[in-house]
């Protein structure tokens, strides 16, 4: 009997419907083999993840501008937390400031993307963050590297 590959678990917490969207499909165009999951506010996605009994997702993007729980609370909770410590986290932000980014340099995150200004920008980024090699990621910490620009 054939072992199934299993599913990539990616979460996306974003307020942006728009956005989510968008991220949606882009996603499927370039990877068929995932689930995603939706938060639309840091407090959802943290409740989520404080209590989901199954596999944590391998993957979490988080925007930074969020109501309730802003990305940078979110990630800061998700550090803290025995449990979620560890996760991979992709800062994913309309800003490119410089304080953004080197606050999320050093709250934790794995990763910064200025979110694309075209579908195809879009999928080419999520093409090329879902093929990292998430351990080199999460090992090597350098601003250069974390900043991750087409």
């Amino acid at each position: 009997m054939k072992k199934s590959i299993e599913k990539f678990r990616i979460v996306l917490a974003d307020d942006d419907l728009d956005d989510c969207e968008m991220f949606d499909l882009a996603l499927r165009e370039v990877n068929t083999n995932f689930t995603l999951e939706i938060f639309n506010d840091g407090k959802d996605l943290l409740n989520y993840l404080h209590t989901i009994e199954s596999d944590l997702p391998h993957l979490v993007f988080l925007d930074l501008n969020m109501p309730f729980v802003n990305g940078f609370q979110t990630l800061t909770e998700i550090r803290r937390n025995e449990k979620t410590k560890d996760l991979s986290v992709a800062i994913y932000s309309t800003s490119s400031s410089e304080k953004d980014i080197e606050e999320a340099l050093v709250s934790g995150a794995n990763i910064y993307i200025t979110k694309p200004t075209s579908f195809s920008m879009l999928e080419q980024i999520l093409k090329r963050v879902l093929e990292m090699n998430w351990q080199f990621q999460k090992n090597r910490f350098s601003k250069d590297t974390f900043y991750f620009r087409l």
